[in-house]
């Protein structure tokens, strides 16, 4: 509903709107049971052997892929959108990543760790998160095939187009948002899922309780969604861009976050 339409919305009694949301909790006890049957498929799913012997890098020096579970056997990655040399990380995913710091302490306690990946190189991810207040952890993958592995940095086919998404799709950024899943059982790890896209809108809290409300997430006359999402400290800035248009200065086009 934009916000011409909610200006537009019908004024009812209290008994006329409560015949109303009666009839909307209908649809959404439906959307629960699907999305619950949804979710034990998505556990059903079969398991990949991660073969490779990945090496990270972040405030505790060296890591293995098998370090970033912190003792538990599963782990939740999130592949951050930020490339060697660029200035700052995303400003979407740094939308989705202010909610990880309250959300890490209670993944714990399931057993599961979580961790975002980015192929900048550690100082430059170490200077960004300082600046942001983060304390969620995050290390580089730079040197290694982690992100090409999982869809998180372009690999293009002969046609230029990027894999993405399992597909081939266009994409302005050589540096990609996503979500993977790992367990480990019996000291072997194993991919479980990966999300992109769309996929990841079930992550975005602030989404979720903008859908809540009259307006939802009011991008409809937006050049694009998202379009008015900055860093949290640049909120107010005039000069501040999105993520989108920070792809398009750049020069290269390789990087998101690369302003002229």
């Amino acid at each position: 509903m934009t916000t011409a339409m909610m200006e537009k919305s019908t004024v009812v009694s209290p008994t006329e709107w409560l015949a109303a949301r009666k009839e909307l909790l209908k649809k959404e006890r439906e959307f629960t049971h699907l999305r619950d049957e949804l979710s034990q498929q998505r556990r059903q799913l079969p398991w990949e052997r991660v073969e490779k012997k990945y090496a990270f890098e972040g405030v505790n020096g060296k890591q293995t892929l098998a370090d970033l579970f912190a003792g538990r056997s599963q782990l939740i990655i999130y592949h951050f959108m930020f490339g060697p040399g660029w200035k700052e990380g995303c400003p979407s995913c740094s939308f989705m990543a202010d909610q990880f710091d309250g959300i890490t302490t209670h993944l714990k306690q399931r057993d599961t760790a979580f961790a975002a990946v980015s192929r900048a190189p550690w100082p430059e991810i170490a200077r960004f998160k300082e600046r942001m207040g983060w304390r969620f952890p995050w290390v580089s993958s730079q040197g290694t095939e982690f992100n090409y592995d999982y869809q998180a940095s372009a690999v293009k086919d002969a046609d230029g187009k990027t894999h993405y998404n399992y597909d081939a799709v266009e994409f302005p950024s050589d540096e990609l948002p996503g979500a993977s899943v790992f367990i480990r059982r019996d000291g072997e790890i194993f991919h479980t899922y990966s999300t992109y896209a769309r996929g990841l809108d079930q992550m975005m809290n602030a989404y979720n309780f903008l859908d809540l409300t009259p307006k939802g997430r009011d991008e409809e006359s937006l050049p694009w969604p998202m379009a008015w999402v900055r860093h949290h400290d640049k909120y107010g800035d005039p000069t501040a861009l999105d993520a989108i248009t920070l792809i398009a200065q750049s020069a290269s086009g390789k990087s998101c976050c690369e302003g002229k």
